[in-house]
């Protein structure tokens, strides 16, 4: 009997943050007898990968330097020839050029996912990446988005036509993401009105503008103030800045810094509130790990984040890059619990209906038995693939 199909899954770097986590859970939960799994980072991997629960994945890592580096591209054609997978999946334009060198070295089915897009063109506008990106759409079978938001802007923008293109929405694990009781490892006092957020501290999350909306409620709601908790969990390579200002402002006591967590689940379970104050994004996962676990969300008016929090029925959203608004959707859940309690179950019923585990499964099944029954004649498309 010939071993399942190899896909090989090409990101920038394995590490904490929210496309990883959706990579890993993919993976992890996909059945053996469909598909292999390796996963190419561009430049390393961390401890990161030892999410990943399937022994028979394999990791390598190609030490890209900054820059063009064109003996990448030698390097991963010489792995996709020794490893001889039947799909490519490359993630975000980190990876998108390498659709070149995955047709190359004979791979018949290659596919771009867009997960969101970088702090440095949040919105999609700079030239050069965009005609990056069309140069590739002919070696690609599929690119697909994970936000309405994207997918619009991948047909309208770039030119994907639409046979290519493809929606596939993040899914959350409600079994492990669950309203539940606050773990003792969050460091606060009973009482402490919690506002959290999770994810990798960088750019385009905007943690600096999220500790500067903090830093307002003590006007807006100075009788809470002495309860009011801060906790950033991630680490990134913001990581030193947002501490310095965090101690430059007083602020130490109240705001947890802990970095990458494991332990994200239980965590969740000791905030308020969670935030997510980007200023891109695709599909927030930690929104809707968030809401999973009953928690009202105030996110930013951009990418998919509308499409995940419901403004005025799952959370409150806001511009980005607008401390004061941020501060002030904050400050109507410190002042009305009964509010963040009413959208926290919303956000709960919305990812129980929409967002599940195994919708996400059976699409990304589908994408690939698709493209592998087309291009190579194997996977004939499933109707139910995952229980």
């Amino acid at each position: 009997m010939s071993a399942p199909p190899l896909v090989v899954h090409l990101i920038f770097r394995l590490d904490f943050g929210g496309l990883e986590n959706m990579l890993v859970e993919r993976i992890n939960r996909m059945p053996a007898d469909r598909y292999r799994h390796a996963v190419v980072s561009l430049t390393y991997h961390t401890d990161f990968a030892k999410k990943i629960t399937r022994p028979d994945v394999e990791l390598y890592s190609l030490h890209k330097p900054a820059g063009m580096a064109l003996e990448t591209h030698v390097k991963l054609w010489k792995l996709l020839r020794q490893l001889k997978p039947a799909v490519v999946h490359t993630y975000n334009l980190s990876a998108v050029e390498y659709g070149i060198t995955a047709l190359l070295a004979g791979v018949p089915v290659r596919v771009s996912g867009s997960h969101g897009r970088d702090a440095s063109d949040p919105e999609g506008r700079n030239k050069k990446h965009n005609f990056l990106r069309r140069r590739m759409i002919p070696f690609y079978d599929c690119c697909y988005s994970n936000s309405a938001d994207l997918e619009r802007w991948n047909r309208e923008v770039i030119g994907v036509p639409g046979h290519k293109s493809r929606l596939l929405h993040n899914g959350i694990d409600t079994g492990k993401y669950k309203p539940g009781p606050a773990p003792a490892s969050v460091p606060f006092p009973p009482g402490s009105f919690v506002i959290g957020t999770v994810g990798r501290v960088q750019d385009v999350k905007d943690h600096p503008g999220l500790v500067d909306a903090f830093l307002l409620l003590k006007d807006m709601a100075p009788d809470q103030w002495p309860a009011l908790c801060l906790a950033i969990v991630g680490d990134g390579p913001m990581m030193a800045a947002v501490r310095e200002k965090v101690a430059s402002a007083g602020i130490a006591d109240k705001v947890w810094l802990p970095g990458a967590r494991t332990d994200v689940n239980e965590i969740l379970r000791g905030f308020s509130v969670f935030v997510l104050s980007s200023i891109a994004e695709g599909t927030p996962g930690s929104a809707l790990e968030a809401m999973a676990t009953g928690l009202p969300v105030v996110g930013t008016r951009v990418g998919g984040v509308p499409e995940v929090v419901a403004d005025g029925v799952t959370g409150l959203v806001v511009p980005a890059r607008d401390p004061q608004a941020l501060a002030k959707a904050i400050a109507c859940y410190i002042e009305q619990p009964a509010l963040a309690t009413q959208h926290g179950k919303a956000g709960l019923e919305r990812v129980m209906q929409k967002y599940s585990m195994a919708a996400m499964l059976n699409a990304y099944l589908d994408m690939y038995d698709s493209l592998c029954h087309t291009k190579i004649k194997i996977r004939e498309p499933r109707k139910s693939c995952v229980e």
